[in-house]
């Protein structure tokens, strides 16, 4: 019998993230239509939204390939995913004209600045974030469907 353990893992790993941005999407919605906030939301969700679940998904297929081969913890496997993340989120920021790179800072929307020594300290708590979130969630949802 075939049990398909990377179809597990992709379902296993699209379950955080999917979660978590339909939180934001509501949080979102709320922002834009209740307190009129005049910014562009729906161009921010449409990277996080169009490929997050499936790159979790596509790296947990990934770490599950891996494991025979080569064993890292889960954490560290999860952990590795923003230097994927950032490149790819400043690359469509660019493209789509969100995200420009100004002398003081990185430039969202013509209107925010985001100063560069903010920079190292934000991907710092993003790597803890997906070590804990792959140590804790993601793990338990791979042991869940039978994988880990």
């Amino acid at each position: 019998m075939n049990t398909h353990p990377y179809l597990r893992a992709y379902m296993a790993g699209i379950t955080v993230p999917t979660f978590v941005l339909l939180i934001a999407l509501a949080a979102f919605v709320t922002v834009r239509f209740v307190f009129y906030v005049p910014l562009p939301i729906e161009r921010v969700l449409v990277f996080p939204m169009a490929l997050v679940p499936t790159l979790f998904g596509v790296w947990n297929i990934f770490y599950v390939w891996l494991r025979p081969r080569r064993h890292l913890p889960i954490g560290f496997h999860g952990a590795l995913l923003p230097f994927l993340l950032a490149p790819l989120g400043a690359l469509l920021g660019r493209c789509l004209g969100i995200l420009s790179f100004e002398p003081s800072g990185l430039l969202y929307f013509q209107q925010v600045t985001l100063p560069y020594p903010f920079l190292p300290g934000g991907f710092a708590c993003a790597l803890i974030g997906y070590y804990l979130v792959w140590k804790y969630v993601v793990d338990f949802f791979n042991r869940v469907l039978g994988i880990a």
